[in-house]
């Protein structure tokens, strides 16, 4: 074998699921242009997951994606409810509308849920990532892997024929879903708080009329014919998936689902044991009609391995409920994406990079406690139990503690906050205002386009001269926008929901987070945001920083 390497590329992007895909356009929106390798032929046959919250839509929103996805919604739209019951036609154990019960004001968000199926959403992912000028090549297994201090090189298989190329990176994400085949070879284990699941599932088209009794529903949890069961309406009127758990430790296998007994379990899922249904392929000329899974929820012990990223599946698997799998695997990816491309820019030294495990695995912990709460609650709890859990505050009021924020820390920081009344503080999503620029309402969050932004108020001029100072020395962009003329804060709401003053300011990391804030201005601006810029951004040596002065002081 010869010692060239076939292919060369900054980052190398394992698994084009909906993880993969994301991180491809979020890069390339950032000007690194990556290769993205998937072992399946496609994107995703199969809806998997169903609704793209608020938070994630904020982000597709900055990419200007929001009003395609909205588009390309699907019935979900119009199936407001969640139920819980023996069976669907029988006595309901509760019932709410589930999309009112997590739906932002718009005071919250900008932006509300979005009912994409993944692999409509995967579709959008992908024409868009090349179009910007990802690489990404279906049908391209990874079969060999090895690391070193400057980079990793991989072997890569085509499906097609069989021809292998090697790949050198200096950087590698593994998104390559749940099997974690990248993060299994390098050892890296997890922490499971519960067992193994498996699951069954099939689709079958029925007329559920009269089960049905009017209602509208994404997701119903059934006990028959087991606890755990669940149904799922799917793109047309009259077409469903059944998913049924079993238990290999009690002797069940995968081959015993034959289609006779999956048409079975459907009936008795139903509640209806004539029920005329047939059973189909997840798409036309799909061989099997029987498909199978294996899940829990888990968190990897690390998200990174020196130049290897997990993101995702590939570092997190939470249970199917609160719609946390996928969400989170994209705050994941974008999370890593503006810090490796800072890196790659070399606008940050390599000790960015050391941010996104601290940032992203408490992160997946405590979605994971909160997607097990729900499932325990669904399967078991009532409908007054449901009400009781705060989606709102997990999407929203996580707070992140690395060294790429430079927070306040007068006591023991909570893991989250209420977002609807917003502390402003570092380590929290940057809070969603209502402007208006030239007679048009626009949201704070349309401020922020991928680079540091400073916000400051009417009394703040003498921060654009500072942003200037540190952006020049630096080597980085910093966006300012003054709050005041020309973009008025119509509800005055701005200075109370960021915590700082007319004349204070606040910094912005490129993924919509607070980095830091100035409630009122220090004495001199420049030294103090050139300051805080060098300490987030670890910049290699040879930087300047302005000394600090007497009065100084780092909020």
């Amino acid at each position: 074998m010869t010692t060239a390497h076939d292919h060369e590329t900054d980052v190398l992007i394992v698994g084009g699921g909906v993880t993969g895909l994301s991180t491809a356009l979020f890069l390339t929106r950032l000007g690194i242009r990556p290769l993205l390798v998937e072992r399946h032929p496609s994107t995703a046959i199969m809806p998997q997951a169903r609704a793209v919250n608020p938070r994630t839509m904020e982000i597709y929103r900055a990419l200007g994606l929001e009003a395609e996805i909205l588009g390309r919604q699907s019935i979900l739209v119009d199936y407001p409810e969640m139920i819980g019951g023996e069976t669907l036609a029988g006595e309901e154990r509760f019932r709410m509308d589930l999309l009112t019960h997590v739906r932002p004001s718009p005071d919250l968000s900008p932006v509300d849920w979005a009912m994409i199926d993944q692999d409509e959403l995967e579709r959008v992912l992908h024409a868009h990532a090349v179009r910007e000028g990802a690489d990404v090549r279906f049908g391209s297994e990874l079969v060999d892997l090895s690391t070193a201090d400057d980079g990793v090189t991989a072997t890569v298989r085509e499906n097609s024929g069989g021809a292998e190329y090697r790949v050198r990176a200096r950087y590698l994400v593994a998104a390559d879903g749940n099997r974690a085949g990248v993060r299994r070879r390098l050892g890296i284990g997890v922490d499971q708080p519960g067992p193994t699941d498996h699951a069954v599932y099939c689709i079958f088209d029925a007329d559920l009329t009269e089960p049905l009794r009017s209602r509208r529903f994404l997701l119903a949890y059934l006990d028959r014919p087991t606890t755990g069961t669940v149904l799922v309406p799917l793109r047309r009127f009259g077409r469903w998936m059944l998913g049924v758990p079993y238990h290999p430790e009690r002797g069940e296998r995968a081959e015993d689902f034959t289609e006779e007994r999956c048409a079975e379990l459907a009936r008795a899922a139903v509640g209806i044991p004539g029920l005329e249904l047939t059973l189909v392929p997840p798409v036309p000329g799909w061989p099997q009609k029987i498909s199978h899974s294996t899940g829990g929820g888990w968190v990897a012990h690390r998200f990174r391995s020196g130049r290897v990223f997990f993101a995702g599946d590939a570092a997190h698997v939470f249970p199917p409920a609160g719609s946390y799998g996928a969400n989170t695997a994209i705050g994941d990816a974008h999370n890593l994406s503006w810090k490796l491309a800072a890196v790659l820019h070399g606008q940050a030294g390599p000790a960015l990079l050391d941010t996104y495990e601290p940032e992203r695995r408490p992160v997946a912990q405590l979605s994971l406690g909160q997607a097990l709460r729900l499932l325990r609650a669904r399967h078991e709890g009532t409908e007054e139990e449901l009400t009781g859990i705060d989606d709102l505050t997990m999407i929203f009021g996580y707070r992140y503690e690395s060294a790429a924020v430079a927070g306040e820390r007068p006591g023991p920081a909570e893991p989250v906050e209420n977002p609807r009344t917003p502390s402003g503080r570092p380590g929290h999503r940057a809070p969603h205002v209502w402007l208006s620029r030239n007679g048009r309402r626009i949201s704070t969050l349309d401020l922020f386009d991928g680079t540091f932004t400073l916000l400051t108020g009417p009394d703040g001029a003498e921060w654009a001269a500072a942003a200037k100072t540190a952006a020049a020395t630096l080597g980085v962009e910093v966006t300012v926008h003054h709050i005041g003329p020309g973009l008025e804060d119509t509800a005055a709401r701005w200075s109370a929901c960021y915590g700082v003053t007319s004349s204070g300011a606040t910094l912005v990391r490129p993924d919509g987070f607070i980095a830091w804030r100035a409630p009122e201005p220090p004495p001199r601006p420049d030294h103090e945001l050139t300051r805080v810029l060098t300490a987030l951004l670890a910049p290699e040596p040879g930087v300047t920083v302005p000394s600090r002065e007497p009065g100084d002081r780092l909020v």
